[in-house]
């Protein structure tokens, strides 16, 4: 999952949602030193990864792409569900994407304190980008592909994933739905826990 997906399994904690968002760049016990709803951000963040990596479903989606793209097929496909996620957003939430997704940035700027520098350097190039919001349509997508792909000087060509994207959207789709419904159920029992 990427962080569309991360932020919105968190529920209506706007820490939990910071946390989970910024999980990737905290390593092993360093959130400790994060006040407690965002250190459950990121705990539920790493138990969504392990959800995620070792489902059936995920993982057949993730085949298709593995023997071009490699290591890169798990991050591509990542960004692919979100796409779906965002496409789908009225199945998920009443509130529109467009408005969550601005509201999620408020939250950041108000919570700026508890953020990772790393996190305060990226946040002005998504919000003036509108990441979250451009995983609704292809074109998006293959902008956050190419975007990806030049960190990684050009290694893997993700953004030529949007052939793929294009020739099994079907199959994408329908296998998104019934793994994020699992998904879903798996992180509301799971917060409660944390």
């Amino acid at each position: 999952m990427n962080f569309l997906a991360h932020i919105y399994l968190s529920g209506n904690n706007d820490l939990i949602k910071i946390g989970n968002f910024m999980a990737d760049g905290i390593r092993g016990n360093d959130y400790l030193s994060f006040p407690d709803e965002v250190k459950k951000g990121i705990l539920l963040h790493r138990h969504i990864d392990t959800f995620t990596d070792a489902h059936p479903i995920y993982r057949k989606s993730k085949h298709r792409l593995h023997k071009k793209y490699g290591h890169y097929s798990g991050v591509i496909m990542d960004i692919l569900y979100d796409h779906f996620l965002a496409k789908n957003w009225k199945n998920y939430s009443d509130e529109k994407l467009n408005d969550y997704v601005d509201n999620f940035y408020k939250s950041l700027v108000d919570n700026y304190v508890v953020l990772t520098e790393k996190t305060k350097t990226m946040m002005p190039y998504m919000m003036d980008q509108n990441w979250l919001t451009s995983y609704e349509t292809i074109a998006g997508i293959e902008k956050i592909l190419f975007q990806m792909d030049y960190r990684t000087k050009h290694r893997a060509n993700m953004q030529e994933a949007i052939v793929e994207l294009q020739d099994f959207y079907q199959e994408f789709e329908i296998e998104f739905v019934a793994f994020f419904q699992e998904l879903i159920k798996y992180c509301q029992d799971l917060i409660n826990n944390l």
